[in-house]
């Protein structure tokens, strides 16, 4: 975890932010400049990128809507990034608003984290949506600062999501380990919501897009779809089990723009429950 200090805070806007370019690609407005160009650098390469980011965030929407059918009224999202464009606390608010879902957003980049802060103040509950600082291989301080915030219940289920950060992982660092704390925290009928980037068409740009990353402040690493799958060890897998994000229950709400090629949407996704 970075200290939070001026260092920190200069290397995150020395660099292009992945936080901050994906905020751009959703059509957001906090972004600087050389997110901007960043941005614009990759979609010349691969142009299907902008649609395939919003396809992901179309898709934590239906997986907020599951999870919420299910009964689960809390909602834990690591590497949240900047909480807007379609985030859990909106559509939750949005799609059952009886249900006054609490949310807790983590990241550990300075910026996003002030930027979420502001915006959960300006446009959200502070009393049901709350912004933590802490880095997702620090398990133990994480999961502690999430349990501060006072507004999620260890006993009760939990929707836990991880959505476009896995890939921002390095194998070396074994994220699965990680991540299986998080998992064994949560009791039975909480809810695994994950996403990753993966290369089976166009491999070529795409994995030049991946390395373009080093650049930015979050290098990325892709995976294959056997090893995405196997984050979910242990949990049950719901229908249609690791798919591509426009394919995982779609609802009509999204125009077809992949040209019966899913594949184009660039990220795999899942939703799983814990037995």
């Amino acid at each position: 975890m970075r200290d939070g200090g001026r260092e920190g805070l200069a290397a995150a806007v020395d660099k292009p932010s992945s936080a901050r370019v994906y905020d751009y690609l959703l059509g957001g407005r906090h972004n600087y400049a050389i997110d901007r160009r960043f941005a614009e650098q990759q979609v010349a390469m691969v142009p299907d990128i902008r649609e395939a980011m919003r396809s992901n965030r179309a898709f934590v929407g239906r997986a907020v809507r599951f999870a919420l059918e299910r009964g689960v009224r809390q909602f834990v999202d690591i590497g949240a990034g900047l909480p807007s464009q379609g985030q859990a606390h909106e559509v939750a608010d949005r799609v059952a608003p009886e249900a006054r879902a609490r949310v807790v957003y983590v990241d550990n980049e300075e910026i996003a984290h002030a930027h979420a802060r502001i915006l959960l103040d300006d446009t959200a509950d502070p009393e049901r949506h709350k912004a933590v600082f802490a880095d997702f291989f620090d398990t133990d301080e994480l999961w502690r600062q999430v349990l501060a915030t006072g507004v999620i219940d260890g006993t009760e289920p939990v929707c836990l999501l991880m959505t476009a950060i896995l890939h921002f992982m390095p194998p070396e660092r074994e994220p699965e380990k990680a991540l299986r704390h998080y998992q064994d925290q949560l009791c039975p009928g909480s809810v695994l919501v994950l996403t990753h980037g993966c290369v089976e068409i166009d491999e070529e740009k795409a994995r030049a897009v991946a390395a373009n990353y080093a650049r930015t402040t979050n290098p990325a690493h892709l995976r294959s779809r056997a090893e995405f799958t196997e984050f979910f060890t242990g949990w049950d897998l719901v229908e249609p089990g690791v798919t591509w994000t426009v394919e995982w229950r779609p609802d009509g709400a999204e125009p077809e723009w992949w040209g019966g090629q899913p594949a184009r949407s660039r990220y795999l996704a899942g939703v799983a429950v814990k037995p």
